[in-house]
């Protein structure tokens, strides 16, 4: 990817990375016979969808718009799954949906009628929680104490009610298989009677199996056996693993500030509308050419934001030599979880959208405007 040929502000998907990415999961999932689908909440780049269905045939939505953007664009049916369902909404979600997990079993009582009448099968399930996770961030960790999702063990009815086919489960966050394994121990204490009961586990989403160092043939041999042990079909929805280090996010340095002593770059991109969860996570992103700051550190810039947050920036960077005005700056790893998450708070424009092509093209996909910010308000 040639960067000074890309136009600033704009998300960059590079094709290459992407299918590098899809190749090593469509191995994963053929050596352990399971199905592995793409979560929309981590990467709903659609234009990208036609390379992702070469490799995965399914996606899982959790809104009536994900659902709907899963049939028009991935050209299947969806593996849904919400917190609730909405009645005026109901119908219409059947329509683009194969399978429906209900959080809790109100939600199904009240609604599997309705799946039973539907013009093509659809599959039920129950979201259960296995009471473990070792996702250190609680807004990331559904299993945190009192969490909405899912219906603990103490809550489980001795037999599943008939028309629950399936058990789904997601307390992982770019977690590895080792993490996985800790928690199918925890879910078969706790709930493996159950399993013996149903036709397919969803093992929700966090696996990410495309992380240098990720152990795929321990991640295959314990999927392996837990889908013998059980004569279920598995099922594994990761987000950040289809996208992981497969973009970046262009910027450039619009003025360069400072105050008590510290200089800060002024960008065309925003962290609290462009990256958030830079802010929520929080994390530090890569950026191309430059590194933490050093106690021989010279050329220290804080990044900022062009917002009027008082919060958006990211603390200084060492650059190794003085910034200039209209200088490019590339934040690495910007595609997954980034673009699904975008504001356009304060008025902040969108970046451009593109595709950087196997044949070495940049293909801009996508530029924003008044209209999309006015577009969205009323």
């Amino acid at each position: 990817m040639n960067y000074k040929e890309i136009p600033s502000p704009a998300f960059v998907l590079d094709e290459k990375l992407l299918r590098n990415n899809l190749e090593l999961i469509n191995h994963v999932q053929q050596e352990a016979g399971i199905e592995i689908i793409l979560a929309f909440k981590g990467f709903a780049m659609w234009s990208a969808f036609p390379i992702v269905r070469e490799y995965l045939k399914g996606a899982t939505a959790s809104s009536l718009n994900e659902a709907r953007l899963c049939f028009e664009e991935m050209q299947t049916r969806a593996h849904l799954y919400s917190p609730v369902y909405f009645e005026h909404e109901f119908e219409e979600l059947m329509g683009y949906s194969s399978h429906i997990v209900f959080n809790s079993f109100n939600q199904f009582q009240k609604y599997y009628g309705q799946t039973r009448n539907s013009e093509h099968a659809i599959s039920c399930g129950i979201r259960v929680n296995p009471e473990f996770s070792d996702v250190g961030t609680d807004l990331y960790n559904p299993s945190a104490p009192g969490s909405r999702l899912g219906v603990g063990s103490k809550e489980m009815p001795e037999e599943l009610p008939a028309g629950i086919e399936g058990i789904h489960f997601h307390v992982l966050c770019e977690s590895d298989s080792y993490s996985l394994e800790n928690v199918l121990k925890n879910l078969e204490e706790k709930y493996g009677k159950y399993l013996h009961q149903v036709k397919w586990v969803n093992m929700g989403g966090g696996h990410l199996m495309t992380r240098k160092g990720y152990n795929h043939q321990h991640l295959v041999e314990l999927l392996t056996r837990f889908r013998k042990k059980y004569d279920v079909k598995v099922i594994l929805e990761p987000g950040s693993a289809i996208a992981w280090e497969t973009g970046v996010l262009v910027s450039t340095v619009q003025d360069i500030v400072t105050h008590s002593g510290i200089k800060t770059a002024i960008l065309d991109v925003s962290f609290t509308a462009h990256m958030p969860d830079t802010l929520e996570m929080p994390y530090r992103p890569k950026i191309i050419g430059a590194g933490d700051p050093t106690p021989e550190s010279k050329h220290l810039y804080r990044l900022g934001g062009g917002s009027c947050l008082a919060g958006d920036f990211m603390e200084a960077y060492d650059f190794g030599h003085e910034l200039q005005i209209g200088e490019q700056i590339v934040f690495l790893d910007m595609i997954h979880y980034t673009m699904v998450k975008t504001t356009m708070f304060n008025g902040v424009n969108h970046p451009a959208i593109a595709i950087w092509t196997q044949n070495d093209e940049l293909k801009i996909i996508r530029e924003f405007g008044y209209n999309d910010f006015k577009n969205r308000l009323s």
